[in-house]
């Protein structure tokens, strides 16, 4: 049953890169315009997800204790792949193709897709939701610092500015203090607005994906030998890895259920859209990001089937 609600799942956040496929592909939207749609998303929707996320859970001592555990783990993770994948493509890095590739191995759609993958595979377990925004902030922390260093191959992007002033951050600014006062933001105009732009990003981050599907040769997404192997590290190997993390930690079940769902996740847009703000890789960003989603509708129900041997 379970497998057959992943795929399902999976399937129908996929169905909504169809109309995105059909409106370049008919000419009404032109590929020099798909950037701008994914400015929208990061800035504005994602940023959103992140309120929608923290409001949707009350604040309690062992709730934030465990947002501070996971925020941990999910850094520990993603610097253990990005230090791994660097030692392992270093020597290819003039190849820009190979910086991409890094960061592609190490981030995941833990937003746009582990928002409605955490709803639908643990319905009883609402705080999985902000466990979502948490692993997202400690990505986006890493993404607009280590990650466009890399993608640049350029350390100016490390720096303070960045990491304390990006679009995860400034929402953080903002539901931290709504979260800690149980004040709750539903019910009025400016509420309900910002609740339906964070649950607008799966559908956008879908149509952006069809959008760019519809602008690459898709006989350089399935023959690319960097893409499956990337596509192994991310969707088969990081899952396993996170699953290791966390097994024998003293946390409960359903927390290492979100953590695992989450390092199922397909590798992240955002990987396109460091590529697109910085102008290095996009073709690579492009290819490995679609490669990656459209193949998880395999690889997420078969990590989550494996999971249930483990778990």
């Amino acid at each position: 049953m379970e497998f057959l609600v992943t795929v399902t799942t999976v399937g129908v956040m996929l169905l909504y890169s169809a109309p995105g496929y059909a409106l370049v592909k008919a000419k009404k939207i032109q590929p020099t315009s798909i950037s701008a749609f994914a400015m929208v998303l990061m800035y504005v929707c994602q940023s959103c997800l992140v309120i929608y996320s923290f409001q949707k859970v009350t604040y309690t001592p062992a709730l934030f204790k465990n947002m501070l555990v996971f925020f941990a783990l999910a850094v520990v993770i993603q610097s253990l792949l990005l230090g791994t994948y660097y030692l392992l493509f270093r020597k290819r890095y003039k190849n820009v193709r190979y910086r991409i590739a890094t960061i592609a191995g190490t981030f995941g759609n833990c937003a746009f897709m582990g928002v409605p993958l955490l709803e639908h595979l643990l319905p009883h377990y609402p705080n999985a939701v902000v466990f979502s925004a948490v692993y997202s902030i400690s990505m986006n922390l890493l993404g607009w610092t280590i990650a466009s260093a890399v993608i640049a191959n350029d350390k100016k992007y490390i720096k303070p500015k960045n990491f304390f002033f990006n679009p995860s951050m400034i929402a953080l600014y903002i539901a931290l203090p709504l979260f800690f006062t149980h004040t709750s933001i539903g019910g009025n105009v400016f509420g309900d607005a910002v609740f339906l732009l964070g649950k607008m990003t799966t559908p956008l981050c879908m149509l952006i994906m069809g959008m760019r599907l519809a602008c690459v040769p898709l006989k350089k997404v399935v023959t690319s030998r960097l893409n499956y192997f990337v596509l192994f590290l991310k969707q088969l190997v990081m899952p396993v890895l996170g699953l290791a993390v966390v097994m024998f930690l003293p946390i409960e079940t359903n927390m290492k259920m979100a953590f695992y769902i989450i390092c199922c996740c397909p590798i992240a847009s955002v990987v396109l859209n460091y590529s697109e703000m910085i102008g290095e890789g996009q073709e690579t960003a492009a290819n490995l990001v679609l490669f990656g989603t459209f193949s998880s509708i395999v690889t997420i129900p078969v990590m989550m089937t494996l999971s249930r041997f483990i778990v």
